[in-house]
């Protein structure tokens, strides 16, 4: 499962990065280039809920296989779509691998959480949004050395050909193999005790989806256009991308500080342990994505630890944790806005430590209490509100086209103030 998980991470990631690319290729405005995230996440609210029944029908195991097949066959798409090129067609090819990842996040999400005790649940959660983040770290890296580079410029949109075609084959193989897999059997079937629309907690949890989603996918997209502004960074194309794998490096190292915390490890001295080696992994991350910088990786180290004592604030609990989360992301936003160069560049790329553990916890705040036979439904209509992640970036586009890259970033503060008020209000079961 944490193989799917950092799939449709690495996916997700490289097409978000992608605008910035496709915005250069087809001469576009910024709102224009960010409808690649708006095709790509408002295929959540088309077929989330639906995704969600086929799942209860035919089980999380097959849910999976035909995601990974949607994702090939859109990713092989590309090709043609570079050869023309033809912008309506690319936005077809995304719209496809969009089905196939709603197909996987609808499955994994909710089968991670049924797999152990509900209490511990956002720990696994947080264990396979780390893996998630592998995936959504290494995605902008391959965009920065194959699509950015002088010769990827050069070549324009057929520079993303070859990146497409190794994933819709690397997938589909997958898909394949877990075809022939024995996985763990989760019963989908059984009466639901209640309409999952009569479950405030539920609701309020999809519309902290909706949040999160638009304010983490709104601020990557945003980070290329803002680092390269000469009045802001003045970095390349090519550097700027590199910074944004940072962005999701941050969320990468947090979500293994969450699984670590949040998990059922009684020994403090094994915990202490594990975040001891997440710190050096931290470093080695930061090093290696800044071109082999020491201050590079010790600057990302000590957002790292900055970000671990963040969590001791929440005292281990889920609710608390995001809501302490959701304070420093906004104040970063804030930061992002009224600073410029080395200060701005730090704190836009920090923002990502902060959302870390926002997705696992939200979803399994949401799902806290529901019976197993519930859940692909309850995962259906909290993945439907993914499609913030298509609304809210193309908004900052606007307001970016109108009154400049750095007010856009004022949409993911209001963003974060409702996933503040849903950790400490809207979670509470009525």
């Amino acid at each position: 499962m944490s193989m799917i998980f950092f799939i449709f991470g690495f996916v997700t990631t490289f097409n978000i990065t992608l605008s910035a690319k496709v915005k250069e290729v087809f001469q576009l405005s910024e709102w224009m280039a960010q409808l690649v995230n708006g095709v790509f996440f408002f295929t959540y609210f088309l077929l989330s809920i639906a995704s969600g029944t086929i799942i209860k029908k035919i089980g999380y195991k097959m849910g999976v296989i035909l995601g990974l097949l949607a994702v090939g066959i859109g990713s092989y798409l590309f090709f043609p779509a570079a050869n023309i090129p033809s912008y309506p067609f690319f936005l077809i090819a995304i719209f496809i691998m969009a089905s196939g990842v709603v197909f996987l996040q609808t499955a994994a999400n909710p089968y991670v959480a049924a797999l152990g005790p509900s209490s511990t649940a956002s720990g696994r959660l947080n264990l396979t949004q780390a893996l998630n983040s592998i995936g959504t770290t290494l995605a902008p890296l391959v965009l920065s050395v194959f699509v950015f580079t002088a010769a990827g410029t050069a070549m324009g949109a057929k520079a993303v050909q070859v990146p497409f075609l190794v994933i819709g084959t690397i997938v589909i193989l997958i898909g394949i193999g877990i075809f022939f897999l024995k996985l763990p059997e989760i019963s989908t079937q059984g009466e639901q005790k209640k309409s999952i629309w009569k479950y405030p907690h539920v609701l309020l949890g999809a519309l902290g989806i909706f949040f999160y989603v638009g304010a983490e996918v709104g601020t990557a997209a945003m980070i290329v256009p803002y680092l390269t502004a000469p009045e802001l960074g003045g970095l390349t194309p090519e550097l700027a991308a590199k910074y944004a794998a940072i962005y999701w490096g941050g969320a990468m190292i947090g979500r293994f500080f969450g699984s670590i915390m949040l998990s059922n490890i009684a020994d403090q001295k094994k915990k202490y342990t594990y975040v001891l080696f997440v710190l050096v992994f931290a470093f080695i991350a930061g090093w290696y994505i800044t071109s082999r910088s020491v201050n590079g990786g010790l600057i990302f180290m000590g957002i790292s630890a900055v970000n671990f004592l963040a969590m001791q604030l929440g005292r281990s609990k889920t609710s608390i944790t995001l809501a302490v989360f959701a304070a420093f992301a906004a104040i970063l936003e804030l930061v992002t806005m009224g600073t410029t160069g080395m200060v701005a560049m730090w704190a836009v790329i920090s923002i990502g430590f902060f959302n870390s553990v926002m997705f696992p916890n939200i979803f399994a705040l949401s799902v806290d209490g529901l019976d197993k036979s519930e859940m692909s439904m309850a995962s259906g209509v909290i993945n439907t509100l993914i499609v913030g992640g298509a609304v809210v970036p193309v908004l900052m586009g606007l307001l970016a086209d109108g009154f400049g890259v750095r007010y856009a970033f004022i949409l993911p503060v209001i963003c974060y103030a409702y996933i503040a008020f849903f950790a400490l209000i809207g979670s509470k079961h009525k």
